[in-house]
């Protein structure tokens, strides 16, 4: 008698090891495409809880929403605010949201929401004058004059010492912006007075990419400093068509911004501070890639 199995065991062993091999293959790719994966969140039960019993209502206006109401920075009825993470940010944010962004589909509600005591939201033209305090304020924006965040603190200081001299650092910055007090002397540069500059506010845009223009260049904005983030890319569910993938979502270039403040300007380790502001973006991102797998479109249609 023979003692070597049956030819169709053989081959089931060697189909279940393929499966196996493949579906651990699956899950190594789809780990390493979630970008998201590794944060120190608060637990995401409500939000569980809340998409499973579908729109609720805010209890500002009355409106029917999921999760959270755009129109009056709330969450909604099913989702204790309690419940809700709140985050401490080393500075002020200042977002400029274009007029026709559509409010359902923006991710800057997220950091009001989550961050409500640093975070207001302006719907252009609407801007605060920053003109007599462009030493302590940036704009998160790419272009040609943008600076990485760690020179931030250099170019303030520049700016602090042009000032000071009745001069700006920018030679294209109209004379009628440029700051000037009778009887102040030129200082040290090796000061320590300008060795100590921080931020104390941030500001982003908040429109299509293709609408940015327009509040870019407003004349309010136009003194000062740019910021980009060079090194970061997307993982926005409505990537914009002909955009590179370094052009990030709001709530994303908030939080990549912080991060790297954190790090490079305030001298600190970072150990996830401020992870809770992708609290919901965290959640719709892993809701819409599992609908994306599974073909569910109500999800999908949901969300967005």
């Amino acid at each position: 008698m023979s003692l070597s199995p049956p030819i169709f065991f053989k081959e089931s062993e060697e189909n279940n090891s393929k499966y196996v091999e493949v579906k651990q293959s699956q899950t190594t790719s789809l780990a390493s495409d979630d970008p998201l994966q590794n944060l120190c969140l608060a637990s995401q039960e409500v939000l569980q809880k809340a998409q499973r019993s579908g729109r609720s209502k805010c209890l500002k206006c009355g409106g029917s929403r999921m999760f959270y109401c755009y129109t009056c920075y709330v969450p909604v009825e099913n989702v204790p605010i309690e419940k809700i993470p709140l985050v401490k940010l080393p500075l002020k944010i200042d977002i400029i949201k274009h007029p026709n962004e559509t409010d359902g589909k923006s991710t800057a509600i997220h950091a009001k929401l989550l961050a409500p005591e640093f975070v207001n939201i302006y719907t252009y033209p609407c801007i605060p004058v920053y003109e007599e305090k462009d030493h302590e304020v940036a704009l998160v924006f790419p272009g040609p004059k943008s600076v990485s965040v760690k020179d931030i603190s250099f170019h303030l200081q520049e700016r602090i010492r042009g000032n000071v001299r009745g001069k700006s650092d920018d030679p294209d910055k109209p004379p009628s912006k440029r700051k000037k007090t009778e009887g102040q002397k030129d200082h040290d540069l090796d000061d320590s007075k300008w060795k100590d500059t921080t931020l104390k506010k941030i500001i982003f845009i908040d429109s299509t990419w293709n609408q940015t223009n327009k509040i870019f260049t407003d004349e309010r904005l136009q003194g000062l400093l740019q910021v980009e983030l060079k090194t970061r890319k997307t993982c926005f569910w409505r990537h914009q068509k002909g955009k590179p993938d370094t052009f990030l979502s709001t709530i994303e270039a908030i939080y990549y911004f912080l991060v790297e403040y954190h790090v490079d300007i305030l001298k600190e380790k970072y150990k996830g501070q401020y992870d809770n502001l992708l609290f919901f973006y965290s959640f719709m991102y892993q809701l819409i890639k599992n609908a994306k797998y599974s073909g569910d479109k109500e999800t999908k249609k949901c969300i967005h």
